[in-house]
């Protein structure tokens, strides 16, 4: 089903994000997690696409896996970079014949090792670019990426929105934001939106931090701010895993409730192929569409 029909029939989603496992170990913690994951029964699924494309096929086995054998709703992550319209239209044509019906357009991240985005000169450079390829020409619910403390390359928060804009007017149908810490964040960001006159879904990301130095790593990358209250209380148990686990559920805890009382459209997931602290959090939220 496509995503942006889903909307009709939920007020609120609740839905999980993927990575393609690397090698066999991972991939056999990955289908525990997994199957966990899934009798929760989520709205949807995302699978990311790796660094420059290097997880591309696994991307594509994944969604084509939990859509046409678990029969859940899928979604599969595509990026611009190392790829051409030819290549593309192929991929895009690929997806279709799985069944799949939506995709997460997106610029992607450099490729491993570099810190810049080559230059594409037979494909395209920039996401809203790839939506608009898609949308002219093939029939995806799409989605987009939506950064509520701006990209780390925008000049302002205003520039990161008018970039947003373009990515909507191309025809993304929703967007899902990056990681944030502060809500506030969240609501500042959605007010200028719609003042910009887009209207479309704007689903929140959330992390639970399980891992505090993995996740600083994350947010230093992406340019999410941790609260300097998160920073104190997860720096003091950093060498408590257990504590830093519930400290770290019961921070996604009070956020996604406060952003869902406040009238947030959902909760979306970035699960790390972990399925405890996803498990948790969705069992703590009185979301509307839970069928356990």
């Amino acid at each position: 089903m496509k995503i942006n029909e889903l909307f009709t029939e939920q007020k609120r989603t609740f839905s999980f994000e993927f990575f393609p496992p690397k090698d066999y170990l991972t991939a056999v913690k990955f289908g525990i997690n997994a199957g966990q994951l899934m009798k929760l029964n989520p709205s949807f699924v995302s699978i990311t696409y790796g660094a420059g494309g290097s997880s591309h096929k696994h991307t594509f086995d994944l969604v084509n896996f939990f859509q046409n054998d678990l029969g859940f709703n899928c979604m599969a992550h595509y990026t611009v970079l190392n790829t051409t319209r030819e290549k593309i239209a192929y991929d895009m044509r690929t997806l279709q014949d799985m069944g799949i019906e939506n995709v997460m357009l997106l610029r992607g991240d450099p490729p491993k090792g570099s810190s810049t985005f080559p230059h594409n000169t037979d494909g395209f450079n920039h996401a809203s670019d790839l939506i608009s390829f898609v949308r002219k020409n093939f029939d995806f619910s799409i989605g987009a990426a939506a950064y509520p403390e701006k990209h780390v390359e925008s000049k302002s928060i205003d520039d990161d929105i008018d970039y947003l804009w373009q990515k909507v007017d191309a025809g993304a149908d929703f967007l899902i934001t990056q990681m944030f810490f502060d809500n506030q964040y969240y609501w500042e960001y959605l007010n200028k939106v719609v003042q910009k006159g887009i209207t479309c879904r704007i689903i929140p990301g959330i992390i639970p931090i399980t891992n505090y130095m993995q996740i600083k790593r994350f947010a230093e990358i992406s340019g999410a701010r941790i609260t300097e209250s998160i920073h104190k209380a997860m720096s003091q148990i950093q060498d408590q895993p257990l504590e830093m686990y519930r400290k770290g559920l019961e921070i996604a805890k009070i956020q996604s409730m406060e952003l869902l009382e406040n009238g947030a459209s959902g909760i979306h997931v970035f699960t790390l192929n972990k399925s405890r602290a996803a498990i948790e959090l969705f069992d703590h939220l009185p979301m509307d569409n839970k069928r356990l």
